[in-house]
């Protein structure tokens, strides 16, 4: 009974949290109830990864994988809560099936009216009392955000946009997309639990598993940055041991996402040699390079689209606007937040390819992605998918504040004020500083207490790594 009892406490948090993200969704929360209820949810998550360190080591997978599932399901029960993005993805995958490159109209193009339907563009009627419309040049709206520019989704998404479409009904709408998030998130989680399996202890996996992050973005707004992530997974868990098959699949990631491409210098940590270097670095841009290629030679227009004005439009430019580069322009005089930005990451990245684990590439990987987005504080909490990811590689859950912190930003900056953005990403940047502190060299820090296959309990490191 007393073994039993942990799995118990741990399958009831789970339970809980399930019902409060079905609710979250289904209800379709808003202001103070959206972040209240958001916030619930993280904490639920809290609670249950403490929980799960006392359960016996054979149950964790079950246990990891049961909660996967009832998690990751929550993201189906409704229409897409915070984001439009999915929407743009059902279009470009409409206009490819139709013979016609993604990059060559806008959706708002004369040219493409007769891929029109009732869904994305509703009729004049509804455009006067529908939510998350965008208006057209016409006087009719769209589902679609950003009607007037060009797709930026890179080739491997674009793809994936595609494959969604024709293996859809033709009247799932948005529920193709969800669903097929769900699959690519469940398949992270099985990647994951075979990767730490192998290692050692699995209960690491239930940093992604669990994470409300995952239900709301990956499956409920249908993030193509799920695609992305398992790419990016898999090609650390392979590039130790296999160079080239592990910058294949990096160079896929990048092409699905581009913001995979912070992974580099974990992926090539300690190859200081020209020849062991390019066995990571050549597959990676070859891959990217081919699977432009045939867009390019299709499209009549930039395959980089709307991607230009959508780093500017988000504040990424010299001016910092938006909340973006929020923790330097406390110190730093707004022009001089890029230029930090770039001096910093190449430092980490040089330092993380020259003095990285080439054991433990994810590391590096999260070095480089955790101090990116302390960097940029990006207002979008989907970036954060992969980062999510980075830390149930390595076990440093203190990470995972960075995502809240966008989480935060995205969430509660639109309700109390935008400066809670710079608060949360600051408590995130000192939550790291005091992980790496506590886990330096020489620092004596307390274990955390697993069980073994038998039943008796055993320490083991705080960073969870078992290799």
């Amino acid at each position: 009974m007393l073994r039993a009892r942990p799995v118990l406490v741990t399958a009831l948090l789970l339970a809980v949290l399930t019902a409060v993200l079905t609710a979250l969704l289904h209800e379709n929360a808003s202001g103070g109830a959206l972040v209240t209820g958001y916030a619930g949810c993280w904490a639920l998550f809290a609670v249950a990864l403490v929980a799960l360190r006392r359960v016996p080591v054979r149950a964790v997978v079950p246990l990891v994988l049961a909660g996967a599932v009832a998690v990751t399901a929550t993201g189906l029960v409704a229409a897409p809560r915070t984001s439009t993005d999915s929407y743009r993805y059902a279009w470009d995958g409409r206009v490819q099936a139709a013979g016609i490159s993604p990059y060559d109209h806008a959706p708002a193009a004369p040219a493409l009216d007769r891929l029109r339907d009732d869904w994305l563009f509703p009729d004049r009627a509804a455009c006067a009392h529908g939510r998350n419309l965008a208006s057209l040049p016409d006087g009719g709206c769209t589902r679609i955000n950003r009607p007037t520019v060009h797709t930026i989704y890179p080739p491997v998404a674009e793809g994936w946009f595609l494959l969604v479409h024709a293996l859809s009904p033709a009247d799932s709408r948005h529920k193709a997309l969800q669903a097929g998030a769900a699959v690519l998130s469940l398949a992270v989680t099985g990647l994951l639990v075979g990767v730490l399996r192998r290692r050692g202890d699995p209960r690491q996996a239930a940093l992604w598993a669990w994470c409300p992050a995952v239900p709301v973005e990956a499956v409920n707004n249908a993030h193509v940055d799920v695609l992305a992530v398992l790419f990016s997974v898999a090609a650390l868990a392979v590039v130790a041991r296999r160079r080239v098959t592990g910058g294949v699949l990096l160079g896929l990631a990048i092409a699905a996402k581009l913001l995979p491409a912070v992974l580099l210098p974990g992926a090539v940590s300690g190859l200081r040699r020209p020849r062991a270097l390019l066995t990571v670095v050549a597959p990676t841009v070859a891959v990217v390079g081919l699977v432009y290629l045939p867009y390019v030679l299709l499209s009549h227009d930039s395959v980089l689209g709307y991607l230009s004005g959508y780093t500017e439009e988000e504040g990424y430019d010299d001016a910092g606007a938006g909340g973006r580069y929020a923790l330097l322009r406390l110190v730093l005089p707004d022009s001089w937040a890029l230029p930090a930005v770039l001096l910093v990451v190449t430092v980490v990245a040089l330092a993380v390819w020259w003095r990285g684990d080439p054991e433990r590439p994810w590391r590096g990987a999260l070095h480089t992605t955790g101090a990116a987005f302390l960097l940029l504080t990006p207002g979008y909490s989907w970036y954060a998918l992969l980062l999510v990811a980075l830390v149930a590689l390595d076990g440093r859950a203190e990470w995972l504040g960075i995502a809240l912190a966008g989480a935060v930003a995205y969430v509660a900056g639109p309700v109390v004020g935008y400066g809670v953005a710079t608060f949360a990403y600051g408590a995130a940047a000192l939550a790291v500083c005091a992980g790496l502190w506590l886990r330096r060299p020489g620092a004596r820090t307390p274990g955390k207490r697993l069980v073994s296959p038998d039943g008796r309990a055993e320490e083991a490191p705080v960073s969870g790594s078992a290799s």
